[in-house]
């Protein structure tokens, strides 16, 4: 070999040392060709050991059938084809260049494989190039974290874990409009705590806080996660109770009545009892707005008050007046 040409591979291996990209060639037999210091130091594997021989050997997690066809339009149209994170994580199984700081234990990649063309315009070869992409795509998973985390504290009320007032609203109007297109049944309960002043004002607001977020659990152990169940204001709750006739809602309202009739709340040194009140409103084509059919559940609730509380009342559509 000529000065020259050693010359030249020199700098070519320099080259190919000292990019941050992993470069892989491959044969159209997927055989190894070229397996630059990238690579060798995220596998562990040297260029001796793995060139000559086949890829899937030494990777076989990666599925092979899915990478020839990827590969298909490199080697007979020619065509680059990119394989992004966000379709696959990685094509190489390598570690985190950073695994105590990072939030990933795994290497994010972005890959792009073209075609290599020989002097007679054959294609026999394709390269890879392998970029490491974790920082990037670590920073926009956290922001997509972050916006969920931001919806769904948009959506929940603090104290109790349930949908907020605003959120349950726009919920309920959708299912409102369901509701007059569709044939089966749908109650509304509204519910709140009876005397809850009473325990404001005995033990202090800490442990009414402690007896509204009891009566949520209550809740949310009851109905069922088809339900639509919010923190209407204070100590009063809404649900829907979906595919539920006035049978069915009577059932689940009398189940959360008498549980909460079991149950105390400890704070500091007291325990506190406390009941609760429910009224509830079974759909009717008759009502107009989604507010007139919560009303009647509202109206049923303040039935059950001033029968003496600790009780669930329905309340059926007034056919006098439409709007109701």
């Amino acid at each position: 070999m000529m000065p020259d040409d050693m010359a030249d591979l020199h700098w070519q291996h320099e080259l190919l040392s000292s990019l941050e990209v992993g470069i892989v060639v491959l044969n159209r037999d997927f055989k190894v060709e070229v397996w630059n210091q990238f690579m060798q130091n995220h596998s562990d594997i040297l260029p001796s050991q793995i060139c000559g021989n086949a890829l899937f050997d030494y990777f076989p997690e990666i599925d092979e059938h899915w990478l020839r066809t990827k590969a298909e339009p490199v080697f007979d149209l020619r065509t680059p084809v990119f394989l992004i994170w966000e379709q696959r994580p990685y094509l190489f199984h390598f570690g985190c260049n950073r695994p105590i700081t990072s939030d990933s234990a795994n290497m994010f990649q972005n890959v792009t494989m073209f075609p290599l063309t020989s002097p007679s315009g054959d294609v026999q070869r394709m390269c890879m190039m392998v970029y490491d992409v974790t920082a990037q795509a670590l920073g926009k998973l956290r922001v997509e974290r972050l916006n969920e985390d931001l919806k769904h504290m948009s959506r929940v009320d603090g104290l109790t874990g349930l949908y907020n007032r605003r959120y349950w609203q726009e919920r309920f109007d959708t299912i409102f409009k369901l509701a007059r297109r569709r044939e089966k049944p749908v109650t509304a309960m509204m519910l709140d705590i009876d005397h809850f002043k009473n325990v404001n004002d005995t033990y202090g607001h800490q442990a009414g806080d402690k007896v509204i977020q009891t009566l949520a659990r209550i809740i949310r152990d009851t109905v069922r996660e088809t339900d639509l169940a919010g923190r209407y204001g204070g100590e009063e709750f809404a649900v829907i109770l979906t595919d539920a006739d006035s049978d069915d809602a009577m059932l689940v309202a009398e189940r959360i009545r008498e549980y909460a009739q079991q149950t105390t709340v400890k704070h500091e040194d007291s325990e506190i009892s406390f009941t609760v009140s429910l009224g509830l409103a079974p759909f009717a084509t008759t009502y107009t707005h989604a507010m007139a059919w919560l009303e009647q559940a509202d109206i049923a609730l303040y039935e059950a008050k001033t029968q003496g509380r600790n009780r669930a009342r329905l309340q059926f559509a007034r056919t006098a007046n439409p709007a109701f």
